[in-house]
């Protein structure tokens, strides 16, 4: 693949396919990271109403960083993965301290579970800066073109391209158009993640220890109960204990009393 034809193709694709989101009409850094977060393992259907909810109710970082971890997991239910909403409440406490939202990949890094890829989509997106990230539509894309016979991607040799090929004038509609066509591609049969060596399937909810740990903070979204209690509403199993041991180790739940509340 010729990379300038690739670059065309891209541009191309972006203009067709552009997916209108809350935060690519306000590309605020704090809209962005918010959103980052909750994609990450969650469809865009399911964010935009959840981040215009959110939004509703922690409109900056401010607001944010001085509400409740309690109301915050409240407001993320419905979302899943719930130490993403710790991460981005912590995360929301420490802009506060700066006084100003960090704008080089130095300073974002070093925000609670902001890594490399949401560091490079927060700096692309919100100041339209040339960084280099790679996640799953950029993946489906560059392999259809360029791997498509490979099982074995390494991210390293879509780095690779992707210092060749990406806009470094418009990067921040470029990665648009990635995550658009990336998403067309596979909502149009296209399945080649699995040829990446950094692919991880997401092991399933049912059955699994996080499904416990979902229905523990659901049920505690509603009100506080004792330990017994919660163990008979959740009609807990095995894997009742490594949860809620887990939730309290993450900080999101908390027991005291033999009673069990969402961390204030």
């Amino acid at each position: 693949m010729d990379n300038e034809v690739f670059k065309k193709i891209v541009i191309q694709k972006g203009e067709e396919l552009y997916r209108d989101m809350p935060w690519r009409n306000d590309m605020r850094p704090y809209y962005v990271l918010v959103s980052e977060l909750m994609l990450q393992q969650t469809q865009v259907g399911r964010v935009i109403p959840k981040f215009e909810e959110f939004i509703f109710l922690f409109p900056n970082e401010q607001v944010l960083a001085g509400a409740s971890l309690a109301d915050v997991l409240k407001a993320w239910q419905g979302l899943g993965y719930n130490r993403r909403s710790k991460f981005l409440h912590e995360a929301a406490k420490q802009i506060v301290q700066l006084d100003a939202f960090p704008s080089t990949y130095d300073e974002l890094i070093k925000l609670p579970g902001i890594g490399k890829n949401t560091t490079g989509a927060i700096l692309a997106y919100s100041f339209n800066k040339p960084s280099i990230f790679v996640e799953t539509n950029v993946r489906t894309v560059y392999i259809h073109h360029y791997f498509n016979d490979r099982f074995d991607v390494n991210d390293k040799e879509i780095i690779t391209l992707l210092e060749k090929t990406l806009d470094y004038n418009n990067p921040r509609e470029f990665y648009w158009a990635l995550m658009d066509y990336g998403s067309w591609l596979k909502a149009n049969g296209v399945r080649n993640i699995s040829s990446s060596k950094h692919y991880k399937k997401q092991s399933a909810l049912k059955g699994s220890i996080r499904e416990v740990r979902g229905q523990i903070v659901r049920e505690l979204t509603r009100s506080d109960m004792s330990f017994d209690d919660m163990q008979k509403l959740v009609k807990a199993d095995a894997r009742f204990e490594p949860a809620l041991a887990g939730l309290i180790a993450d900080g999101l739940v908390t027991l005291a009393a033999n009673r069990l509340h969402l961390t204030k």
